[in-house]
């Protein structure tokens, strides 16, 4: 993950969560799941700004989005509390891995700010500005 992709990424993020009048905090983390390019929108609550960059750390970690790691963690499940690993992870939508052109997983984005269902929608707006 290059910076140039990284500030792509957040910025087509931040264009979706304008045109949907939403507020973010958006991460982006390389293949290391080393924060590599952030942005806070003015007036987005605070505790968002952990919660999008353990998003993206979390997408990276295990390769996966967040939600689909969230379904495999529900009490009975066979990765239940693996939310209290690596940490601390974020098990609920809004972060997603990136890959590139040949489908090598680069990275990942963390959206946060919004209900989860708006964070995973702007994360994709961020994927698909790189994984074209």
């Amino acid at each position: 993950m290059t910076l140039e992709q990284a500030q792509r990424a957040v910025q087509a993020a931040k264009e979706r969560a304008q045109e949907l009048n939403l507020k973010m905090n958006i991460a982006v983390v390389d293949a290391g799941a080393n924060l590599t390019a952030f942005a806070r929108m003015d007036g987005v609550w605070l505790g968002s700004i952990d919660i999008s960059i353990r998003k993206a750390r979390t997408a990276r970690f295990f390769d996966m989005p967040t939600g689909d790691l969230g379904q495999a963690s529900q009490p009975g499940g066979s990765l239940y509390n693996i939310e209290h690993s690596n940490g601390g992870l974020i098990t609920f939508p809004g972060g997603i891995p990136i890959t590139d052109g040949n489908g090598e997983i680069i990275g990942a984005i963390g959206v946060s700010g919004s209900t989860v269902e708006n964070d995973h929608t702007v994360a994709e707006a961020g994927v698909k500005a790189i994984s074209k």
